[in-house]
């Protein structure tokens, strides 16, 4: 862990606009920027509620927008940003869709291409598009960041691209706009958002500057999220996941996940389980095993999800295991259609993702990660 004395860079969407109701607070924003051709980029469900946003002018709606994205779904993002030729990209949906919006805002009309960037700080700028970004779940906190991922379909691997000009201009967050998510996406995508702060507390970047934020964003996970799964239209505990998502991706900026996401996300890119989904099913086992580099902050973790466990690898586990398990979130691989002989690739995948495993509090070997996946099949 970093020193309070260790230099941090801390960035932040320009504005952000939170609560419920401010979903069209988008529109007045827009017009008094004036913009006139705006690109909004959907999945299907939510192209069919972009006038939530109020936006006014000539407005084209890209609405093919598929779970864990890959590189010919970008492909057909930037063909639709060219065509609009856009003065602002808005990302309305999930995480697949905002990362989508990010990368559609730096490389429409731009000479690089997605290749070129792949890594931390390759962009070359300015933007010239403005860059909204507008969740419809409480999870991936990727309104907040500024990263963004899609698939390689020939290796499986996520492509990562970091850059300071894909943070969006404004962030408008409403809780109203989750109040349809289904009960068991509304458990996973609550997870994940809690797994972006339980990582970056546990990680070996971990910053106090950072910690407040991690920290609360677990406990309001702990208290919200059950609320939500059992009563979908609960404005308070959908408001107190929206909020534990937005300091989730404040916590991805300048720590980062660690190695649940690592083992999560060959879930995603073989296998294409749900990116909440996958982290939940991972989290017990990489919180128990991190627990002996980092038990105090463990306990910590345990107590804002108002469960408790002693120090005891098992305790941590099982205590963690059941706050996901009574949520309904399916926590075997097997149930999840992924075949025993998978694993072994699947460990090979998760250990090659060493931006990510390098801050892990406690080394994961290889066989680490296919002994976890073992005991989670």
């Amino acid at each position: 862990m970093v020193s309070l004395d260790s230099p941090i860079t801390i960035v932040r969407p320009h504005l952000i606009e939170f609560g419920v109701g401010t979903a069209e607070r988008l529109g007045k924003w827009a017009g008094d920027k004036g913009y006139r051709r705006i690109l909004v980029i959907s999945d299907a469900f939510n192209a069919t509620r972009v006038d939530a946003l109020g936006l006014s002018g000539d407005v084209t709606v890209f609405s093919d927008v598929t779970p864990e994205p890959d590189t010919a779904n970008l492909d057909k993002v930037l063909a639709a940003a060219n065509d609009a030729d856009a003065e602002l990209v808005v990302g309305f949906g999930g995480g697949s869709a905002m990362d989508l919006a990010k990368l559609a805002a730096v490389l429409a009309g731009s000479s690089q291409t997605l290749r070129e960037v792949v890594g931390p700080n390759k962009v070359t700028g300015p933007r010239r598009v403005a860059l909204a970004q507008v969740p419809t779940t409480a999870g991936t906190g990727s309104e907040a960041g500024i990263r963004a991922l899609v698939t390689d379909p020939e290796t499986m691997a996520k492509l990562a691209v970091e850059s300071i000009h894909m943070l969006a201009d404004i962030a408008v967050i409403d809780p109203a706009l989750t109040f349809t998510v289904p009960a068991r996406t509304t458990a996973a995508t609550g997870v994940d958002a809690m797994a972006h702060c339980v990582e970056a507390f546990t990680n070996r970047k971990a910053h106090p500057m950072i910690d407040l934020y991690a920290i609360e964003g677990a406990r309001l996970v702990g208290k919200y999220l059950a609320r939500a799964v059992n009563d979908g239209s609960d404005a308070e505990a959908r408001a107190g996941l929206s909020l534990a998502s937005l300091y989730g991706g404040f916590c991805l900026g300048p720590v980062n996940t660690a190695g649940g996401h690592a083992l999560a996300y060959p879930l995603g890119t073989r296998w294409h389980v749900a990116h909440g989904a996958a982290n939940a099913l991972i989290f017990p086992h990489v919180l128990a095993f991190n627990t002996p580099a980092v038990p105090e902050k463990t306990r910590a973790v345990i107590d804002a999800l108002g469960r408790k466990a002693s120090d005891d690898v098992g305790s941590v586990f099982e205590a963690a295991y059941s706050f996901c398990a009574d949520l309904g979130i399916e926590m075997k691989l097997s149930g999840l259609g992924v075949p025993v002989s998978d694993l072994d690739a699947m460990a090979d995948d998760a250990f090659a993702i060493r931006r990510l495993l390098d801050n892990n509090p406690r080394d994961l070997a290889r066989d680490d990660i296919r002994s976890i996946y073992e005991a989670a099949f």
